[in-house]
């Protein structure tokens, strides 16, 4: 946790390397023509929003939205050639679920980028250790294109886990075998390809317009890059269609084999009740109390009744088998 909420502060040297900053550098900094500047910062600190709407040199408008507390992904050109972007990511932070996605806010011009978290972003960690390595963006713009380029490289491995789960359950279908699929698991999956969809399809919009309007500080090839970001989301997006899809077949299948399952024992039972309702009818009409009973003195009634119920029974059964009905 940080006490001022700067989780971050960089100064792009241009070449792909940056030095660190801390919260009281930030006062006197002045930059040099080809460098830039990245500030990260908690959202939900105070400071953090006392410093974006007193310092940040942001407009009253562009500050409520970047505090806003619920957004969806979306882009936003403002005067002077500066840029609002907001973008989801998955959530890979410790007991949370992937689909319940991190939303990072991002203000850009020619020479500072201001970005905004309420969760921690494996992303922006990626981002350092390059910078580290002086092998990060060099600009603002590129220094975006790779937040959104790793931001997007994390859906992938959801959607791996996602088919191979998938994979498992139609094996379990296909094989016919006593195991049923998981049924929780199937509608968490779908539940989980929902979620992630919601945001991806609007992100994927804003990769595409990104890659039709270019701004006069992005780098001359950033519009090849965003339509490939674009093209991976589109990709992405019909992968967890296709998943839906899926999963919605398993389950469809399952729901019949259950239904087969309970039409066949509700005609088993259908034919044993069947072959007793006429063996219920003379146990029943011999044992009402009244006078007049045939066989009643006669000590082997009893034997011959049982010997024609057991007669009467299997010549059912053969009609039965007779006639294909068992």
């Amino acid at each position: 946790m940080t006490t001022d909420g700067l989780v971050h502060a960089f100064v792009l040297d241009g070449q792909g390397g940056a030095c660190s900053l801390d919260y009281e550098q930030l006062q006197t900094l002045q930059l040099s023509e080809q460098e830039s500047l990245w500030l990260h910062w908690d959202r939900s600190h105070p400071q953090s929003q006392q410093w974006l709407r007193e310092y940040s040199g942001l407009g009253e408008f562009a500050c409520d939205l970047m505090l806003e507390e619920n957004t969806r992904p979306r882009l936003l050109p403002l005067p002077e050639h500066e840029l609002l972007l907001f973008l989801r990511g998955v959530n890979l932070n410790p007991g949370a679920e992937p689909e319940d996605m991190v939303s990072v806010r991002i203000f850009a011009d020619a020479r500072r980028v201001i970005s905004l978290r309420l969760r921690p972003l494996r992303a922006t960690d990626a981002l350092i250790a390059a910078l580290l390595a002086g092998r990060g963006p060099k600009s603002p713009s590129e220094l975006i294109l790779g937040l959104a380029d790793y931001l997007t490289e994390k859906v992938d491995g959801l959607l791996v886990e996602l088919s191979e789960q998938a994979d498992e359950q139609e094996e379990l279908i296909d094989a016919g075998l006593s195991q049923s699929p998981d049924h929780a698991l199937l509608l968490q999956m779908r539940r989980r390809a929902a979620g992630l969809r919601r945001f991806l399809a609007p992100q994927r919009d804003i990769f595409a317009q990104l890659t039709r309007h270019q701004l006069p500080w992005f780098v001359s090839d950033d519009a090849d890059y965003w339509n490939e970001l674009n093209n991976r989301l589109t990709r992405y997006l019909e992968e967890l269609e296709l998943i839906r899809e899926r999963v919605s077949l398993v389950l469809e299948a399952e729901n019949r084999r259950m239904e087969q399952r309970m039409n066949h024992n509700l005609y088993r039972f259908g034919i044993i009740a069947g072959v007793f309702l006429p063996l219920t009818f003379v146990t029943g009409l011999l044992g009402i109390n009244v006078g007049g009973i045939p066989g009643a003195d006669n000590p082997f009634a009893f034997w011959v009744v049982c010997a024609l119920m057991v007669v009467t029974a299997l010549g059912q059964w053969w009609l039965l088998r007779r006639l294909r009905l068992a």
